[in-house]
């Protein structure tokens, strides 16, 4: 979108200079991320901008409404509840897909996260574009007069609270086999963090600590969690000295309850012309006859796992825990990117950081997801090009 700069940007384009930008992402780490990099930014004009802000700003609001933590008790109830529970959560992600209704392009809620997202990867993928396409420097990721000292300064502030970074790690599973890592590294390199697997973890009484290089015990005060239990729950081989349901002298940046939280369960009770009519299945009291403008989907699942595009019948019936499947009407995605042949679709995940002292979150970024295929996953974009992950530019 935004017809100028998408026509300059696809002139100046060629595969010379897009594996050029790849090589130079690879060569901080002498690494290649695994997940595929969209040849293009998406362009994103006022009005679509101001979309996107004032759907974000609703679930936000929906997020802070007072009987939040009663509205979502059975989310906890459902999974694995984490003791010292803070008061709100500290990251949001939201997911927009860009859609047609009568019409008219609108951007649709597809799915909301209280958990980080690669917030360091972001800020410097935004700088490897602006050193290949100079003109795009009259573009921004950040809204709302958000700039790059302002986004690394909220970012540090959520992570390290009141700690030195050497108190606070990146805890993962396995992270260096995780698709995200280049996010990883990014982290220790942008904030100094120490990246730590569950398995390295020690645990002492109630305290937690690491050894360092030098092999000194250190202790960790405040954990920047990247674990997600899906994954950590199919871990039976993992020997962690501790469980996230033990009672811990130990801050949380990003407390694992707020994932339960903050996700596909509170979609059925966002209602207006940004969110998608969704049902809880222990509440469908008629199965549609329409089946095929509907998804049937996992409330805790992550990656799409467990998703089901083409529903049948059958598939509803078999679900023996309905209270842990939703039930969303399709939207039609409207291919907007202009590529050199074709148009592709597009999905914004509007990033947001919440310190524990604010009122409200601040929406200081995004990342896009480009897609050709049926859905936005990399299982539907196989051997595809103007596909994958990217970011969002809006003008200034």
């Amino acid at each position: 979108m935004i017809s100028s700069i998408r026509e300059k940007f696809n002139k100046e384009f060629s595969a010379e200079k897009y594996q050029g930008f790849l090589n130079e992402i690879a060569s901080d780490f002498d690494y290649a991320p695994t997940f595929r990099i969209a040849e293009t930014p998406f362009f994103i004009p006022k009005e679509l901008e101001n979309q996107l802000l004032e759907a974000s700003n609703q679930v936000i609001d929906f997020i802070k409404r007072p009987d939040f933590k009663n509205l979502t008790q059975r989310s906890i109830e459902l999974n694995t509840a984490v003791p010292n529970e803070d008061s709100h959560t500290q990251f949001l992600a939201i997911d927009f897909g860009v859609c047609e209704e009568n019409g008219k392009i609108i951007p649709k809620l597809i799915e909301v996260q209280g958990f980080p997202s690669i917030f360091n990867f972001q800020f410097n993928l935004f700088r490897k574009i602006q050193k290949f396409y100079p003109f795009l420097s009259g573009l921004t990721p950040y809204p709302n007069g958000i700039d790059e000292n302002r986004y690394i300064q909220l970012l540090k502030e959520v992570i390290f609270g009141k700690w030195s970074p050497e108190h606070v790690v990146l805890l993962e599973i396995e992270p260096e086999k995780q698709n995200t890592k280049i996010d990883f590294y990014y982290a220790r390199k942008d904030l100094g963090l120490k990246i730590l697997c569950v398995t390295e973890v020690i645990k002492e009484g109630d305290r937690l600590y690491y050894l360092n290089e030098n092999g000194k015990k250190v202790r960790i005060h405040r954990i920047y969690n990247r674990v997600i239990f899906d994954e950590l729950n199919q871990r039976k081989d993992l020997r962690l000295q501790f469980s996230f349901e033990d009672h811990l002298q130990v801050e949380w940046a990003g407390h694992p309850n707020w994932y339960t939280r903050i996700s596909k369960f509170i979609l059925p009770y966002l209602k207006g012309p940004y969110f998608i009519d969704t049902q809880l299945l222990s509440e469908l009291e008629v199965i549609p006859e329409d089946l095929e403008n509907y998804v049937l989907k996992p409330l805790f699942s992550f990656s799409g796992a467990g998703v089901i595009f083409h529903v049948k019948r059958e598939d509803i019936e078999s679900v023996k825990e309905k209270d842990l499947y939703i039930l969303q009407k399709k939207v039609s995605y409207l291919p907007v990117v202009q590529s050199p042949d074709g148009k592709v679709k597009v999905e914004v995940r509007i990033l947001c950081l919440w310190p524990e002292k604010d009122e409200s979150p601040t929406i200081v970024g995004n990342l896009a997801r480009l897609s050709r295929g049926e859905m936005i996953g990399v299982k539907f974009n196989k051997d595809k090009d103007w596909v994958g992950g990217s970011i969002g530019l809006f003008e200034k």
